[in-house]
């Protein structure tokens, strides 16, 4: 399942491309060998969301405005629309793709945020610091259904779209 999200990233124009692992990290190296990707370890990973995410936010280089938050159980997702999520960004806080009126994943976060983002705790990502700023949100219109569309378990891969 990460093999087929990561094809569509390295597929888009978006880059760096870092990968957290957590749990089985020799197993998801193993899958991306080689991918053009760097990889950052979350020792902390069974803590929740907020230990991956921290690990990520913490590896973006000093360039980076902000970062594409890519889920690896999201592999419907089209290369173009990791595109079209960076194209909008022009200074929000962050930018979510909606598909139908809803709103999905990835969403990328402006460096605006990392602070905070570094002092969460848990099963938590950046949604309660986003809910705070809505008028600090935007959102891009996207033609891919992928971005609602998240899987639990390698079988439910059966039936791209």
């Amino acid at each position: 399942m990460i093999r087929h999200t990561a094809e569509a990233i390295v597929k888009s124009r978006v880059r760096p491309v870092l990968v957290v692992t957590g749990h089985e990290s020799e197993a998801v190296r193993t899958a991306l060998s080689g991918f053009d990707m760097s990889f950052h370890h979350a020792p902390d990973f069974a803590d929740g969301m907020s230990a991956s995410l921290k690990a990520g936010i913490a590896a973006v280089p000093a360039h980076c405005d902000g970062a594409l938050i890519c889920l690896g159980d999201m592999p419907f997702v089209r290369a173009g629309t990791f595109d079209k999520i960076a194209d909008a960004f022009a200074g929000q806080a962050a930018v979510f793709p909606t598909y139908a009126g809803k709103r999905g994943n990835p969403v990328l976060l402006s460096r605006s945020l990392f602070a905070d983002i570094m002092d969460l705790s848990g099963d938590q990502g950046a949604r309660a610091l986003l809910g705070a700023i809505p008028d600090r949100v935007g959102e891009v219109a996207v033609e891919d259904p992928g971005v609602l569309r998240d899987l639990d378990r390698p079988e439910a891969l059966g039936g791209s779209q």
